[in-house]
C-alpha cells in the first residue's frame, strides 16, 4: 500500500510538473485580443452611444458590440485586446473612439466593427513624464513643473494601471480623455497623439475625472466630491464651477439653457445659468443616478445604478418615475433611431421604449 501511495505521489508530481510545462505563457490584457462570447449581450457593459444609425456598446474584457437594427441583434466587434472598457464616443459614423482601464485608447474607422490601440497603460506614464520635463526646460521658471514631473515619475511607476473613464471628441481630429487623480488627455490630431493637460484643469486635489459632456455648446468634465469643470472660452483649460453638492458626480445633461447634473445616492442639482447657481431636484431615489439623455423632442431622462428610469417634461424641473415590467442595473444610456431608450449595465442590453 506504501508503494502504491508513493508511486501515485511520484506520478501526481510529475503530471503537475508537465502541466507545468506546458502551460500557456502569460500574456497581457493589453496584447490579448478580446475573445468571442455567445453570452456577450447578457454580460456587463458600460457604455452605449450612436454612431450614425448604428449602436455602439463595450465593457469589460475588451467585449464591443455592435447593432444596425436599434439593439434587435449584436454583433461582436473585433477588438486587439481584453482590458476592461469604460467609455466609448462617435463623433462621425465610422470613427470612434474607446477607453479603458490600463491607460488604453482604442481607435475604430469603420463604425466599431474592428479596433485598433493608439495607446496604453504601458507607455502613457513615460509619455507624460517625458512632455513636463520637456516643458520644465523651455520654461524653467514656472514653479509647476516639479509637482507635475513628480505625478509623472508616479505614473510610470505604477504600470499600466491608469483606469481611463470617459472620452468625447468633438469632431475626428479633436477629443479629450480623462480618468483617476486628474488624468487629463487632449488630442488634435485624432488620437495619434494625446497631450497630458493635468495642469490645466482646476483640480487642485488631482480628483478623479468620471465623465466628459458637451452642453449647448460648453464641454464639462464631473468628477469626486462636487467637482464640476467647465473648458474655458480661450479652450485652453477647464475651469472649477461652484456646485452645492459634495458627492460625486457621474455626469450631466442638458439643453439650451438648462443644465443638470447628478450622481451618488441619487442627488440631482440644476442650473439655468450654465452652472453659475443650482437649485436640488427632487428624485426620491436612494442609489446614484449614472446615465442620463435627451431624447429626439427635447425630453430629459435619467437612469439609475438599480434600473429606475425618470422622465421629465418640463426641462428638468421635476421628473416621475416610469414605469417598467422589469429593472436591470443601468450603467449607460442613449436613443436608437425610433428613440426608444438602449441600457447597457451588469447585465448587458436592453431596450425600452421611451413615451
Amino acid at each position: 500500500m506504501y508503494v502504491l501511495k508513493r508511486y501515485t505521489a511520484l506520478m501526481l508530481t510529475w503530471v503537475a510538473l508537465q502541466g507545468v510545462a506546458h502551460a500557456a505563457p502569460y500574456t497581457d490584457v493589453l496584447d490579448l485580443p478580446a475573445a468571442p462570447s455567445a453570452l456577450a449581450t447578457v454580460s456587463a457593459l458600460r457604455d452605449v452611444t450612436r454612431a450614425g444609425d448604428r449602436l455602439v456598446a463595450v465593457g469589460p474584457r475588451g467585449h464591443i458590440l455592435f447593432s444596425d437594427d436599434n439593439g434587435g441583434h449584436w454583433q461582436q466587434a473585433q477588438v486587439p485586446a481584453s482590458a476592461d472598457l469604460n467609455a466609448v464616443s462617435f463623433p462621425s459614423a465610422d470613427k470612434g473612439w474607446a477607453v479603458g482601464n490600463d491607460g488604453i485608447i482604442l481607435h475604430s474607422t469603420d463604425g466599431g466593427a474592428s479596433w485598433q490601440k493608439q495607446l496604453d497603460g504601458r507607455v502613457l506614464g513615460e509619455q507624460v513624464l517625458a512632455y513636463y520635463q520637456a516643458q520644465s526646460k523651455a520654461l524653467p521658471s514656472d514653479e509647476r513643473w516639479p509637482t507635475l514631473i513628480a505625478e509623472s515619475e508616479r505614473l510610470v511607476q505604477e504600470g499600466a494601471d491608469k483606469p481611463l473613464l470617459d472620452v468625447w471628441f468633438a469632431d475626428d481630429q479633436n477629443g479629450f480623455a480623462v480618468g483617476v487623480f486628474n488624468l487629463l488627455l487632449h488630442t488634435t490630431d485624432g488620437g495619434q497623439h494625446w497631450t497630458p493637460w493635468l495642469e490645466r484643469s482646476d483640480n487642485p486635489q488631482a480628483l478623479h475625472l468620471t465623465s466628459l459632456a458637451s452642453i449647448d455648446g460648453v464641454l464639462y468634465i464631473t468628477g469626486e466630491q462636487g467637482l464640476l469643470l467647465q473648458l474655458a472660452d480661450d479652450g485652453q483649460h477647464f475651469t472649477q464651477l461652484t456646485t452645492p453638492s459634495r458627492g460625486t458626480f457621474f455626469g450631466v445633461i442638458g439643453k439650451p439653457g438648462v443644465l443638470l447634473a447628478y450622481g451618488l445616492r441619487g442627488h440631482l442639482w440644476r442650473s439655468t445659468d450654465k452652472g453659475q447657481q443650482w437649485q436640488p431636484v427632487t428624485t426620491d431615489l436612494g442609489t446614484s443616478i449614472t446615465a442620463g439623455g435627451l431624447d429626439r423632442n427635447g425630453q430629459l431622462w435619467l437612469l439609475s445604478q438599480a434600473g429606475d428610469v425618470l422622465h421629465s417634461r418640463d426641462d428638468g424641473a421635476s421628473f416621475v418615475t416610469v414605469k417598467q415590467a422589469a429593472r436591470t442595473p443601468v450603467s449607460a444610456a442613449t436613443f436608437d433611431t425610433a428613440s426608444g431608450l438602449v441600457l447597457v449595465g451588469e447585465r448587458g442590453v436592453r431596450t425600452l421604449a421611451a413615451e
